[in-house]
């Protein structure tokens, strides 16, 4: 029968709290400069021949590991260092190959880099302690993501989700490892979830998911310094590579950019105020 649309009293608009709030780990939460990753990809194309410098292992960080290797392998300059070298194109076979070696590779390193970030757990205790669910999430494998976990926990974070990219169909930027992590811990909408991380992919997958997002400049891969390093840099310089990096961020589109994790705390109480008067970034 033709006539007008019923109208649906189903839409509203979230006006509660940040129920989760879901964070990356390297750079984010543990291993400060996210170097375990940028150093891991650096010795796995210098055992092929190709030397990359560590700006060329950065780019991609955040995306699940076997992407982030076929994209330093499609750089100009490295995909005509690969053909001069193998005197050939790489092949699909050959960046499996290479991420079956990256595996041992980046686990035997990671307990190395897996301090948790100052301010981490004071954070984290803080959130939980208003009711706010923990989940993380990685571009890491299962095995490595497993020895991140063991390394945190006794430090004392334990989140109560944790997702890596092969635990969905595709990593970052698709927004799957934040819905399967929402669907852990039972928290919906969007609106009412908070991700946090260090990567643009991280930004984007954030943006795909509806939810909201914060993106952290000094402690990870933006910067991709060590903390003793940036402690070491001139304090203008340090401003200058911040606003750098802040840029970077909110060109990708974060509703917020912070130095790093224990900023979430005044950003959640902001996000809360926006919800509570109606208002969506």
């Amino acid at each position: 029968m033709k006539g007008e649309p019923m109208k649906s009293n189903m839409h509203h608009t979230y006006r509660g709290p940040v129920k989760a709030l879901i964070a990356d780990l390297a750079g984010t939460t543990v291993d400060f400069g996210s170097c375990a990753p940028a150093g891991a990809f650096v010795e796995l194309f210098s055992r092929h021949d190709v030397p990359i410098t560590l700006a060329q292992a950065r780019e991609p960080m955040g995306l699940h590991k076997r992407d982030h290797i076929r994209e330093i392998a499609s750089m100009p300059e490295v995909n005509e260092k690969w053909r001069e070298i193998h005197g050939a194109a790489w092949t699909d076979d050959e960046i499996s190959s290479m991420y079956e070696e990256f595996i041992p590779l980046q686990v035997e390193s990671l307990p190395r880099y897996s301090d948790l970030i100052p301010g981490t757990v004071e954070t984290m205790d803080t959130l939980r302690a208003r009711g706010i669910a923990i989940g993380v999430n990685t571009g890491y494998s299962t095995e490595m993501m497993d020895v991140v976990l063991e390394c945190a926990a006794r430090q004392g974070f334990v989140a109560q989700s944790a997702v890596c990219a092969s635990d969905v169909p595709a990593g970052r930027p698709a927004p799957w490892m934040i819905f399967r992590s929402m669907e852990q811990l039972g928290i919906y909408p969007p609106d009412a979830v908070v991700t946090v991380g260090d990567t643009i992919p991280d930004i984007e997958a954030g943006l795909n998911a509806g939810v909201w997002t914060i993106g952290v400049v000094v402690t990870g891969n933006m910067l991709g310094l060590n903390e003793r390093q940036v402690e070491a840099l001139p304090p203008e310089e340090l401003d200058a590579r911040k606003k750098t990096a802040c840029d970077v961020m909110h060109k990708a589109g974060a509703h917020f950019v912070a130095d790093g994790i224990t900023d979430c705390i005044g950003i959640i109480d902001h996000i809360n105020d926006l919800m509570a008067s109606g208002k969506r970034l």
